[in-house]
This record gives C-alpha cells, structure tokens and sequence, in this order.
C-alpha cells in the first residue's frame, strides 16, 4: 500500500515537472530554431542548429542596452527598497504607535492596487520634473509596490527576534546603528534576502510601468520584446533567445535566496 502511494506521488511530480518545464524547453528549443524552421515544421529539437539569434541580441545596441537598462532601474529599486523598509520594519515589529494597524494595512493596500492606477499620475509628474525616460523613474515608481511587500516580509522576521535582545545591547552599551548592524540585521538575513528577491523580480518583470515611463535611453528589455515585429513579421526566433536571456538573472536571484525563501514559507511570510 505505501509503495503503491509512493509511485501515484512519484507520477504526479514527473507530471508536474514535465507540464511546469515544457514551456521553457520549448522557448530554449525556438531560440536555436530560424524563422523559416519554427513557422514551417514542428519539431523536438532544432534541425538546423544556429546561434544567430543569440548572437543578434548580443551586438544589437537594441537589445542588448535593454538588458542593460533593466538591471540598473532594478538593483537601484532594490536597493532603495530595502534601505526605506528595514527601519519601517523594525518600527512596526518593535513600537505601538496610534494607528500604527491602519498604516500598515493602508501600505499592503498600496501593494493591491493595480499599476494601471498610478499609471498617469506618474507620468504626470516626471513630465513635470523631467524625470522621463530615466532609470531613476522607473525605479522610483516601482518603489509604491515594492516597499509595502518588504516592510511586510521583514516585519515577520523581525516579530520572530525576541525583545530582550535588543534590551541586552542596549544595557551592553551599544548605540542603536551599532547595534542594528552589528546585531540584529545578521539574525533576520534570511529576512532580507527574500524580501530582495520579490522586490528584484516585480521590478524585473513589470511591464506596464517600465514600458510607458521609458521611450529610448532607458528603455527595459520587457518593453523591447513587445516591439519585434517588422515589415517581414514576427522575429519569433530572436523573441525566444530574448526570453531565455530573461529567466537568467531571476533564476541566478533564486540560486542565492532558496534557503531563504524556504525559511520564509516556513515563516509564513511567503
């Protein structure tokens, strides 16, 4: 009976596993593909095996400056997202203050909200400011999602750290800063890493902001593979190169965090 069990659990995970990786194997399988092979024949594997698509993005200015472009706008968001929260965090986890409850609810509200809906004041505002087509934009604009869903993350770590030890560094002599850094930050590090992966890939990914608040200087990869059609039609092998190009870096983020976003499901902050 317990093997019957343990081969139906066996199946399905080969059957998840298969249906959760055919995409991908299917995206890698066109970006070696031509044009002419991928509209023409269905195959399991390329039949006349070729790099050019690869080798386009890689020389092209176009492409290659989006990839460019995204990584900026997303380590600066990150960046900036961790730096705002960590201290937001460690207020809500640490002090009662009035309405402290409908703060913290009024930012994971923000964190709901469509992006569609700050779509216009945004670019409103940078017109204004001429902050258009800037890294810092996008970054910035990002930050209404991002902050909300890191101070919500790291709260649940920091819940978990027990008063008495910040009571016991501060008798000890040490300054808040000191301690903070030297202390505290080390204990909810698993904290840190997962609240830096969602903020990296809702940064990385997020298309309607990035898209309509960038025209050319820093244009992300994602508002570039929307734009591959030319006279001739769909560059479907150059989009699927493009498209494994993606899922390296989020793949890389989720190589150095998954101890940490296992401990954050473990938590339940995940």
């Amino acid at each position: 009976m317990h093997e019957r069990r343990f081969k139906k659990r066996t199946l399905f995970l080969i059957a998840y596993l298969i249906f959760a990786l055919l995409p991908i194997y299917w995206m890698v399988n066109m970006s070696f593909k031509t044009n002419q092979e991928i509209l023409s024949s269905f195959t399991l594997w390329p039949t006349e095996f070729t790099w050019a698509n690869y080798q386009t993005i890689f020389t092209d200015p176009s492409w290659y400056s989006g990839y460019i472009n995204s990584l900026i706008y997303v380590g600066i968001n990150t960046v900036i997202s961790l730096t705002v929260a960590l201290p937001a965090a460690y207020a809500f986890s640490r002090y009662r203050f009035l309405g402290d409850k409908h703060v913290f609810f009024w930012l994971l509200t923000n964190r709901m909200t469509p992006p569609a809906v700050f779509l216009l004041p945004f670019f409103q505002l940078y017109t204004t400011l001429g902050l258009m087509d800037t890294h810092i934009a996008v970054a910035m604009a990002h930050l209404l999602f991002n902050v909300p869903l890191a101070v919500w993350i790291l709260e649940g770590f920091m819940s978990g750290i027990p008063r008495e030890i910040d009571e016991t560094a501060y008798v000890d002599g040490y300054s808040f800063p000191r301690f903070f850094f030297t202390i505290f930050l080390p204990l909810i590090k698993a904290g840190v890493g997962v609240a830096a992966f969602f903020c990296f890939m809702f940064s990385w990914v997020e298309l309607l902001l990035a898209r309509t608040l960038t025209s050319v200087n820093a244009k992300p990869i994602v508002a570039t593979m929307t734009r591959t059609v030319s006279a001739s039609g769909m560059d479907w092998a150059t989009l699927a190169a493009a498209g494994v190009l993606t899922i390296v870096p989020g793949a890389i983020v989720i190589w150095f965090v998954r101890h940490y976003i296992a401990k954050g499901f473990a938590m339940g902050r995940v």
